[in-house]
């Protein structure tokens, strides 16, 4: 069997729907998952998209979703294999235009506003102020298979940000606290002719709301309070709850949430590192990344 059984996953789920054989196109691919276009004989088309643990249960996120009237992509059908998830879905063709901010916040307004799926993984205030703490557990590992050894900054961010978690996560369960998407960006939100679908739940999960809106602008370029307060303020226009605003841990509502959802990438980063992706060849650029993080996490929580 090889690593990435996609063509077998694949065959399994032409099987169940009855399909011919069909000719297949990537669309995005990478180490931990893939987006394929598939044509049928008949000029017909679906995407296949396949991921490996921590990304195989997305086909019970969007099942919930589209249960509970979130817009998402129609799934025909699911199936694993040797621990990689398979979906055959709807094929929602090429963007009309690229999502903008107010598709943005229309879209998470639909999201948070949506009823709570058990379902879903927590990550409360208490999970919130475990995240130092965890990342501290993937140093400790990683500096145990000789990795990531001139990181005392890094160490030192993560106890410093373990100290002040309890005070600074204060305001967690403040509304919107509910369905986080956790990859809420424009590339994730599909505009097309017949309106707009969520796509990419892979990591759904039950929180602060403020995580999505914080994420919605990357973390590529620095972190803009201004912006996402601008954000923030438009989502409240569009429907949001105006608990939105509101300040929480100390600090305003827009220096919470991108702390905290720099914290959140930090904590993934390292996990990504020494479990899921478990190659020292990556650790440079990880470190780089953690770092960067970290000393906007320090700034932006008043750390």
């Amino acid at each position: 069997m090889p690593t990435n059984p996609s063509a077998e996953l694949l065959d399994n789920l032409l099987t169940a729907t009855g399909q011919p054989t069909v000719r297949r196109e990537e669309v995005r691919v990478w180490s931990m998952s893939g987006v394929e276009r598939v044509i049928f004989p008949d000029g017909s088309t679906a995407i296949f998209k396949y991921a490996k643990k921590p990304f195989d249960s997305e086909d019970q996120a969007l099942r919930l979703a589209r249960t509970l009237g979130v817009p998402v992509p129609q799934l025909h059908t699911s199936a694993v294999l040797n621990g990689w998830l398979g979906m055959l879905m709807e094929d929602l063709g090429p963007s009309a235009r690229e999502a903008d901010d107010l598709d943005g916040v229309a879209a998470a307004v639909v999201l948070h506003s949506t009823r709570t799926a058990p379902g879903l993984p927590v990550l409360d205030q208490e999970r919130l102020r475990a995240l130092p703490i965890r990342a501290l557990g993937h140093l400790e590992r990683l500096r145990k298979a000789d990795r990531w050894q001139d990181t005392h900054d890094v160490e030192d961010a993560l106890d410093r940000i373990a100290q002040a978690a309890e005070a600074r996560s204060a305001g967690a369960t403040l509304a919107p606290f509910g369905w986080v998407h956790s990859e809420f960006h424009p590339t994730s939100l599909h505009v097309g002719e017949r309106g707009w679908r969520l796509l990419d739940f892979a990591r759904a999960f039950t929180g602060p709301g403020l995580l999505d809106l914080a994420s919605w602008h990357g973390t590529i370029e620095p972190p803009h309070p201004l912006r996402l307060r601008v954000f923030l303020e438009q989502y409240v226009v569009a429907g949001g709850t105006s608990d939105a605003l509101a300040p929480r841990g100390g600090l305003t509502a827009e220096n919470w949430a991108l702390g905290w959802h720099r914290m959140w990438a930090v904590e993934w980063f390292m996990e990504q590192s020494v479990r899921w992706i478990n190659d020292p060849a990556t650790d440079p650029g990880y470190i780089k990344v953690v770092r960067r993080h970290l000393t906007d996490v320090l700034q932006l929580l008043e750390i």
